[in-house]
């Protein structure tokens, strides 16, 4: 079965994703190029707009998609506290935002940390769990809008996370979307 999604993903197109800063909550800090993401200690001076999140600390991708096969990998190193995957454009960003379909956020992240184990959870009701004794350090998002499939893979390993059941988008653009509270993201070239 892992091998059957590295060979379907051979048919999708590589995303040349960038970070929208004008969506980025005021505590996360967009590098010139929108290629990385990383908290900082204290809130910055930007204007509330609508588009900006002003609770959760996330950030959401520039383009967006409405159709087609798209794959990306993001860099997660060895932190804690971050979550990536796909949001609606419709996605709430003002007040508590808790990431789920029924929110229009599909994304996976670590849930938690402990001496010898790590679980990773996909961010869906009930969340699906996986421990692991290795740190992921690339993830690998995958989206068929067509089929509304949304899968996640570790891109080091070539081996598949998650897989949210099928969603249909109704011609929504759908967004990357980033979590970031510890770990700093990098989107991979």
């Amino acid at each position: 079965m892992e091998w059957d999604w590295w060979k379907r993903l051979w048919s999708y197109t590589k995303a040349n994703v960038t970070l929208d800063p004008d969506t980025a909550h005021p505590i996360l800090v967009v590098s010139e190029d929108g290629k990385s993401v990383r908290r900082v200690d204290a809130l910055q001076d930007l204007p509330d707009t609508l588009e900006r999140f002003d609770t959760s600390h996330c950030v959401l991708g520039s383009e967006g998609f409405t159709s087609g096969r798209h794959y990306w990998e993001v860099e997660v190193g060895n932190g804690k506290y971050w979550g990536v995957g796909l949001a609606r454009e419709s996605v709430r960003r003002k007040g508590r935002i808790s990431p789920s379909p029924e929110e229009g956020i599909w994304a996976m992240g670590i849930h938690e940390r402990k001496q010898k184990w790590i679980g990773y959870r996909s961010f869906y009701s009930p969340g699906q769990c996986l421990s692991s004794r290795e740190a992921i350090q690339r993830i690998g998002v995958s989206l068929d809008y067509e089929e509304g499939l949304v899968a996640f893979l570790d891109a080091d390993r070539k081996s598949l996370l998650f897989c949210f059941p099928l969603m249909p988008f109704h011609g929504e653009r759908i967004l990357p979307y980033f979590w970031v509270r510890g770990s700093p993201l990098r989107l991979c070239s």
